[in-house]
């Protein structure tokens, strides 16, 4: 069957590859697998970010045909190497998994620096470094002029970065999850921004959606969380609760920034907006 040759083909490149396979997150030797590194990467981001929006750095000003070119470019790599990270994650977690509670727990580690080996870890790299190169969205908002950088954007893109590193440094049991969600809404939302840099006009009511698919994220998060909670306490243990803590902090909060987004935009003065197809 077509559908059996596709997920064979799927899995050989995506999973049983020997590079994804004998993937192993090493302190201070795998790329980016120090404190130094991602510390260095976010404060860079946030000086750069506050040197630009301040125009305290000279810009190019290319023409805006220019951005949008490079805006597309930028949206479709993301959009495909979102899909790819969501099949490859997905497709690594159903190899690896000895029992459905895997997905949600991995067995507690006695080592004092867990090991995050294997398929699903690879592309946990791969997502770690995928948000880096999404710092570059900030530069295209500048570059266009058109957006005003919200905090929000800012503490967005730094946060994540932090918590993809600690992520691989907790070994934490939820990146199966978590990764395949987030890389499955961004398949939704970097088609979203594809299609708007290539020129394509969307009703507002699209955009609002975007948002939307974003909270639900985060409530899913603290769905999943309750499942990753019961089986810590009342089945032996799970491993990366320290990551967990962090996830969950740095989720609540971008819950309420979100919501507050999706307040002031949508359902005030941004409401009006919408209904008159602005």
């Amino acid at each position: 069957m077509a559908s059996w040759w596709v997920y064979r083909h799927l899995r050989r490149w995506l999973v049983d590859h020997p590079a994804i396979t004998g993937f192993e997150w090493l302190p201070n030797e795998t790329p980016g697998a120090s404190v130094p590194f991602v510390a260095a990467i976010v404060l860079s981001y946030l000086s750069l970010t506050l040197l630009l929006h301040r125009r305290l750095l000279p810009l190019p000003s290319p023409s805006a045909a220019a951005v949008r070119l490079a805006s597309s470019a930028h949206n479709l790599l993301l959009l495909l190497l979102s899909a790819a990270m969501a099949a490859g994650c997905a497709l690594s977690t159903l190899a690896q998994a000895p029992s459905p509670r895997w997905i949600f727990c991995f067995p507690p580690s006695s080592s004092p620096t867990p090991a995050a080996v294997g398929p699903v870890f690879f592309w946990a790299h791969v997502f770690y470094f995928s948000k880096i190169y999404e710092l570059l969205d900030t530069l295209l908002i500048v570059l266009a002029g058109g957006r005003r950088l919200t905090f929000l954007h800012v503490y967005h893109h730094a946060g994540v970065v932090v918590m993809c590193y600690v992520w691989l440094a907790a070994a934490q049991s939820l990146v199966p999850v978590a990764l395949v969600t987030n890389a499955g809404v961004h398949v939704v939302m970097y088609a979203y921004y594809l299609s708007s840099s290539a020129g394509w006009r969307w009703r507002p009511q699209w955009k609002r959606a975007v948002t939307e698919l974003q909270i639900l994220q985060f409530v899913f998060s603290f769905a999943v969380s309750v499942v990753f909670l019961w089986y810590h306490f009342a089945g032996g243990g799970c491993r990366g609760m320290k990551g967990w803590l962090f996830n969950a902090v740095f989720n609540a909060s971008l819950l309420a920034l979100f919501l507050n987004f999706h307040n002031t935009a949508y359902t005030t003065g941004g409401k009006r907006r919408e209904d008159k197809g602005e």
